[in-house]
């Protein structure tokens, strides 16, 4: 289990992962995804209590101008509640992308279907420390081919490239089948098996 996990990360990571699964990343996204939010809540909240403040005595003006505030704050609340449930989770047999306020949802894809990792930081990711993780994966498009804005650029991708390389000698992401189920056991090469060496009955004596 990562270090000083969240307790809403905490939760779903023990809500969602199997007895036998162990968390290695758990982690919202990076708070820079909420930039583009604020930006675009600002000017309408401003526009609203403008309306507001025009002329207080005209009810035309001040309920418009009460209901742009009222959709733009609930609107921002929205998105800030998404950037708090929404969490990224890789544990040693899947990755799991959790999100959703009101209705839950977990996506998530086997480790052992993951064919290719890209990790692509922009200007400001660089500066900000966040970054892109794109996942190619055999068979058909998969919900979690790219995520964004994912913290401790360096960190990260240093954990999740570890735990998919081990699987070159025999690691988490080589066992199992494509819904991350384990393999069923193997039966030691040469025992175990019965062994009928008794003659079989019906056949005509062999001629000495």
């Amino acid at each position: 289990m990562p270090d000083r996990l969240p307790a809403r990360a905490a939760k779903d990571v023990q809500k969602y992962l199997l007895d036998d699964e162990t968390a290695v990343v758990a982690t919202r996204r990076h708070w820079a995804v909420l930039v583009g939010p604020v930006v675009r809540f600002l000017p309408v909240l401003v526009a609203g209590v403008w309306l507001l403040a025009l002329d207080p005595d005209n009810r035309v003006t001040s309920t418009l101008g009460l209901l742009v505030v009222l959709v733009a704050v609930v609107v921002f609340a929205l998105r800030v509640g998404e950037w708090w449930m929404r969490h990224f989770i890789v544990s040693t047999r899947r990755v799991l992308l959790t999100s959703g306020v009101i209705v839950r949802t977990v996506t998530l894809l086997p480790l052992r279907r993951i064919t290719d990792l890209t990790w692509k930081e922009t200007l400001f990711g660089q500066l900000l420390g966040y970054g892109t993780f794109r996942f190619e994966s055999a068979g058909q498009q998969q919900a979690l081919s790219e995520i964004t804005f994912l913290p401790d650029a360096g960190k990260l991708y240093r954990e999740v490239s570890a735990l998919l390389f081990t699987s070159d000698y025999g690691g988490a992401a080589a066992s199992g089948d494509d819904e991350g189920n384990p393999d069923p056991p193997r039966a030691a090469p040469g025992g175990g098996g019965r062994r009928d060496t008794e003659p079989i009955t019906g056949l005509p004596p062999q001629q000495g």
